[in-house]
């Protein structure tokens, strides 16, 4: 009769372990899935205000023009996230006017003053650990912007 007892007992550890175990798998995947959602956004993020900062000092990459370098830049401080083409038309770069915030699409849209703005769009986050979640992906989208420096001395306008 003991024998009976003692296997019905380890039938029941079992039992109670998956209930037990099952649960905390998933929040330990949860946690670990928003983390790192939240890690690329921050990275993200970080990319864009490095590619502003790098685009208002009018600075360029060898044989590049504004826009180029900066996607450039953006690209380089994502680490990784963004390589590849369809990524890098993400990326993108605009410029305003300062008094009616109008989008300026000619040729001296980059002129000192305007406002650069850069973004991300349309990145998605495909969860590692969909659970309870849809499939749905998380859409990441960040920007950055600020004003255009004065060109200095005999620095010339480069070409957006």
């Amino acid at each position: 009769m003991s024998k009976l007892l003692s296997r019905g007992r380890r039938g029941h550890a079992l039992v109670e372990a998956a209930f037990v175990l099952v649960p905390l798998v998933a929040l330990i995947l949860a946690i670990a899935d928003f983390g790192f959602a939240t890690f690329l956004r921050a990275t993200m993020q970080h990319a864009v205000r490095e590619g502003t900062r790098y685009g208002v000092t009018f600075q360029l990459k060898p044989g590049k023009c504004q826009d180029d370098s900066i996607k450039d830049v953006v690209t380089e401080q994502a680490m990784g996230f963004l390589a590849g083409a369809s990524n890098r038309n993400r990326i993108k770069v605009r410029y305003y006017h300062p008094d009616t915030f109008a989008e300026i699409t000619t040729s001296a849209a980059n002129s000192p003053g305007n406002i650069l703005e850069v973004s991300i769009e349309g990145y998605d986050y495909v969860w590692l650990a969909p659970l309870m979640r849809s499939a749905v992906p998380l859409a990441i989208a960040v920007r950055s912007s600020d004003r255009l420096e004065g060109l200095g001395g005999s620095m010339t306008r480069p070409c957006k």
